[in-house]
């Protein structure tokens, strides 16, 4: 992972969440999130020992300071009142327009671009949401963000069918794809072609501490 392409798949990810650009911070980047469970969130492309700094000098929680690298290197980094959140992954992927795969019977797709940012959304029969997803493109990535499929509706490759959708909003085929996988995501997007960058590790206060 470069710190070009990280920083720019954090541009990217907060045109797609509506949030504030990240600024430089210590030889990383800070995120104003100011939402209830988030203030702000400090993310580094390696480890480095301006990462012990930064954690001595925070006290309150809902601060977030994010790697890439294993957990445990990140967990060395910091004093014990922070705390190890689940692991992600950095995935990325060469640009291909797939086809949309047909959907089960009875469900329809919804695909929407406002600016930057593409929404893809998949309704049952009865129109309640299945899965969904976003994607935005800038500086030479293209990133998919929130991909999710409600309990009820997995198993049926609506997923891959948001994912595809999703594709096909790319502009640029010289843009790489980005995303942020969790634990349980990282096999579905592995069979979708996609391949582990880095592991990306996550530690903040949770109060008492």
């Amino acid at each position: 992972m470069t710190a070009e392409l990280l920083e720019s798949w954090l541009r990217a990810r907060s045109i797609a969440r509506n949030l504030p650009q990240p600024v430089p911070d210590r030889g990383g980047l800070r995120l104003e999130t100011n939402s209830a469970d988030e203030l702000r969130r400090y993310v580094f492309a390696g480890p480095s020992p301006v990462i012990t700094e930064l954690a001595l000098s925070i006290d309150q929680p809902h601060v977030f300071i994010k790697m890439c690298g294993t957990g445990a290197r990140l967990q060395s980094l910091v004093t014990p009142k922070w705390q190890l959140q689940p692991i992600g992954y950095l995935m990325i992927r060469d640009a291909g327009r797939n086809p949309v795969p047909s959907l089960p019977p009875g469900y329809w797709l919804q695909v929407q671009t406002e600016g930057a940012v593409t929404t893809a959304r998949i309704f049952a029969e009865d129109d309640t949401l299945a899965a969904s997803g976003y994607a935005a493109e800038h500086e030479g990535v293209f990133i998919f963000d929130r991909i999710a499929t409600a309990p009820t509706h997995q198993h049926q490759g609506l997923g891959a069918a948001v994912m595809a959708a999703l594709g096909t909003a790319q502009q640029s085929q010289a843009a790489r794809r980005v995303l942020v996988a969790t634990e349980a995501g990282r096999g579905l997007y592995a069979t979708l072609g996609w391949s582990v960058l880095s592991p990306f590790a996550t530690v903040t206060i949770t109060p008492p501490f």
